[in-house]
């Protein structure tokens, strides 16, 4: 049975010690714990290689600018035709997100996707430097789930 596993239980805490510390650190400078798991999330949706932890970071801060766009064209639209603006404005995000897909090493669809729902969860305003607030927490969500998944790596060939 797993749950009596010495092994599955060091990996399951070294996870969890990793995640308490880093939503820790997360409140502590007042950032929004929520957007830090974001990143731990994108962890988990890449390759778990230095430069693709990069990548998958890199596609979640285009999520997040591709949020900021989102949101002020869709306030530019909304006068215009209404609740059609949303519609009109999600098909254009789509298309250049999926489109992404192509594209050697930032082709981390769902990572940009959490960018851009962490965005528009932040209730932000559209600007740059909501970019610059949320970047850094989902930055510390990656590195934090790389962090854990190294230690976990490394337990894991001490014991094989």
């Amino acid at each position: 049975m797993k749950l009596l596993d010495t092994k599955f239980n060091l990996l399951t805490l070294i996870a969890a010690v990793v995640a308490s510390l880093a939503a820790t650190a997360a409140a502590g400078l007042q950032w929004p714990v929520w957007a830090m798991f974001v990143g731990w999330v994108a962890f988990f949706t890449g390759g778990h290689a230095g430069k693709q932890v990069l990548a998958s970071y890199l596609c979640i801060v285009l999520g997040l600018v591709f949020g900021t766009v989102a949101a002020t064209a869709v306030a530019a639209l909304l006068p215009l035709i209404g609740s059609y603006a949303f519609g009109v404005v999600v098909f254009a995000v789509a298309i250049v997100v999926v489109s992404l897909r192509a594209s050697p090493g930032i082709n981390n669809i769902a990572a940009y996707f959490l960018g851009l729902i962490a965005f528009f969860a932040s209730h932000l305003p559209p600007t740059l430097v909501s970019v610059l607030e949320l970047a850094p927490v989902s930055g510390l969500g990656i590195a934090a789930a790389w962090v854990a998944h190294q230690c976990s790596s490394r337990l894991i060939r001490k014991t094989v």
